[in-house]
This record gives C-alpha cells, structure tokens and sequence, in this order.
C-alpha cells in the first residue's frame, strides 16, 4: 500500500521526525485558511498522488508552459490560485504513464531555507537479505540519473538484523552525507528513528528525496515517500484508514476483495494463471511471440470457482483486453474448478474477445470435458507455447 506525502509526514512526525508544518486540502475554498495558518512568508503548494516527478511534471489541461505539480509561492493569493488551478486536473509525470493522475489533494506547506539537498532512503536489499539505506548527496535529483553517472555518489549501508542500527551505521551515513556540526548530530538522532518508524510499521519503502540541511544547518525531511508491505497488513490495522482507493486501479482493487494477486498492465491480452512463476512465464512467452500482456494474475493453488469467476470478471472488465488465455497446471489447484469458474463467467458476462484455454494435471480431463460441452467459442491448446501462439494469432486476426 503506498500513501501520500502529508500522509507520510504525519506518521514520521509521530516519531519525532522533523518535518515541516503544513495542511491537507481536498478543496480550492480551503486553500486561504490553509495558508494563513503557516508561517510563510514562503508556501509550497504540492500535489499529492501516488507517483514521483511531481515537480516536473505538467498538467494535461493546462499546457507544456504550466508550472508544475509541486509549485513554490511568496503570497497567500498565489497559494489560492495556484490551488484553484491543480485541484481536479491531470498530472503527467515520469511515473504516471501518459495517462497521468488527477490530482484530488494538495498539500500546502510551509516553505524551507534550504542549503543542502540530500537523498536518503530505506528498502530492502535483496543481494544481502537485510534492510539498507541508500544515501547520495545529490539530492532533489533522480536516484536513477545518479546511479547512472556518478555512482559512486550513492552509498549503501546494510543493517544487521539482530544488532539493529549501530554507531558504526550512523557513523557510515554521516559520512556518506558529509554531514556535519549541527547536521551530524542531527542525523545521529534522525537515522535510527528513521529505521524503527521503517521496521516497526513494516514499510518496504521509505524515500526521503530530499532530506535537507537547513540554512541553520539543522536537518529536515522535506519530502517522504512510504509504501507498505501488504503482506503485514494483519499487523498493522491502524494503517488501513491512510489507503486513498481513488490512487488505485479499480480492477485491482476488486481482485483484493476475492484475494486475488493482480495487477494491470498495459498490454491487450488478458491472463489468468495459477501460481506466480507460470504467470510470469506466460506473460513472457506473450512477449516473445509478439504480443503484451494486459495483466499479471494469480489465482493461486487453492481458488474456489467463484474466485475464478471474479477473475474472469475483472480481466473482461478491461477495455483494452482483446483476447484472453487461461493458462492452468493442476496441482493443488484442479482443472475442473478452474473450467466450471470459466464456464460461469462466460455465461454471466458473455464472451466478446477470443479465448484459449490450456489445462494440465489434476483432474485434466474432467475440466476440458467441461469446456468441449459447455458451447463456449473456446480454441483447445495443448502446451504453453502453443496456446501463446494461439492467442496472439486470434488476436492479431
């Protein structure tokens, strides 16, 4: 689950992390107030969605010369307009797709007396099997430019599990960061609150891009990006209540009431496997054969037959969706329960797009069964690479 920047900020504040001061809105009218309750004389009108790039991204509406998503003001007026103009429009970032997000919230923050911009993050780094930071003094860049041309400009600090974040750690970030007087005693404090606020809400992402040291040279997170491990939700209730459905695909989120793992992509043919490596397969031998597939879907080893029709549901629900291949190897899962939940949807939804269908292992034979007597328009296959042959030919006509 990802949540926005005043989201994030909140909860690291709840840490005692040192944020800057700023208010959520959901609407142009709140904008004065919002303001008038900061500070200034500098205001930082930001728009929330969940992607990066916001600052230079643009909005579709209103043209390549428009400002973009994160826009600095010196008046309160400015920060109203500036509200008025984001608030409801597309923006387009490197993250969005060309698609872009429309912007419900934004979030207007005190502005900062920056001297320094830094990069930090936290993750888990899977070539060592431990969370790590990632820290680089080229903040309020993209991490991807600076692993490109200078990566010797990010530096990678693993943690020990058992031992937790030491001195040696925190020695090694300071450095890393050049950090120092008021910084570095800063960071001293900053870095270990940071990775407990990780570990103990379960985050698999916390980036702070920039953290900052301020004219006063103290430090400050600037900006915070958090997504969550789904996989600990049962852990961590309170976190339920930070999930905007508006940032989310409508499909995917219909896949999570039936305990499906989907997630849509941007090709035209539609797949539905059981087991995460066959799915990855099948969406691969799609692409070799010349076409894209529309989504990744697992139904996983013990699907009931409405699991599967919901499954069939959602794929069918997709515009873009020009074919279909239901891929399945009976294991745990069975064919015959995989086909009645085909035959099912078929029928509540009707069929307007080609479908192949390839059965192996438990009860193979009963489910293909199913399918031959069942009326549906359905082209048999016998392997793997004969049904992604066969849907990217249907598909490609």
């Amino acid at each position: 689950m990802n949540i926005h920047e005043y989201q994030a900020k909140a909860l690291l504040k709840s840490f005692g992390v040192s944020v800057s001061d700023g208010v959520p809105i959901m609407q142009a009218s709140e904008a004065e107030a919002a303001a008038k309750s900061l500070p200034g004389p500098v205001w930082v009108v930001k728009s929330q969605i969940h992607a990066g790039g916001r600052g230079k991204g643009r909005f579709k509406e209103l043209g390549a010369d428009a400002a973009g998503g994160v826009r600095v003001v010196k008046s309160v007026e400015d920060v109203v307009k500036n509200a008025a103009e984001m608030l409801g429009n597309t923006l387009v970032t490197k993250q969005t797709g060309p698609a872009g997000k429309q912007v419900n919230r934004l979030y207007i923050e005190d502005g900062a007396d920056i001297a320094r911009e830094l990069y930090l993050s936290i993750l888990v780094d899977r070539t060592v099997g431990r969370v790590a930071f990632v820290v680089s003094t080229e903040g309020g860049m993209d991490i991807e430019a600076v692993a490109e041309e200078t990566p010797e400009k990010i530096i990678t600090v693993a943690i020990d599990p058992i031992a937790g974040i030491t001195d040696a750690d925190v020695a090694a970030l300071c450095d890393g960061l050049k950090l120092e007087g008021d910084a570095r005693a800063d960071g001293q404090t900053l870095f270990p609150t940071l990775y407990k606020a990780y570990t103990e809400t379960d985050m698999s992402l916390l980036e702070v891009n920039p953290l900052v040291v301020l004219g006063d040279g103290h430090l400050r997170v600037l900006d915070a990006k958090v997504s969550f491990d789904g996989n600990a939700d049962f852990r961590q209730p309170q976190l339920a209540e930070l999930r905007d459905l508006t940032e989310e695909d409508a499909k995917e989120i219909e896949a999570s009431k039936f305990d499906l793992a989907y997630i849509a992509l941007d090709g035209d043919i539609g797949c539905m496997v059981n087991g995460a490596g066959l799915a990855m397969a099948t969406m691969d031998i799609i692409k070799l054969y010349g076409a894209s597939p529309a989504n990744f879907l697992d139904v996983g080893g013990g699907a009931t037959t409405e699991k599967v029709t919901a499954a069939f549901k959602i794929i069918t629900s997709d515009p873009q969706v020009k074919g279909i291949l239901v891929n399945i190897f009976g294991g745990i899962m069975q064919c015959d329960v995989i086909a009645e939940g085909v035959v099912t949807a078929v029928k509540e939804v009707g069929l307007q797009v080609p479908l192949v269908v390839r059965l192996e292992g438990t009860n193979v034979e009963r489910g293909k069964e199913i399918i031959n007597s069942s009326g549906l328009n359905v082209i048999a296959a016998d392997d793997l690479d004969d049904a992604a042959q066969k849907i990217v030919k249907a598909v490609k006509g």
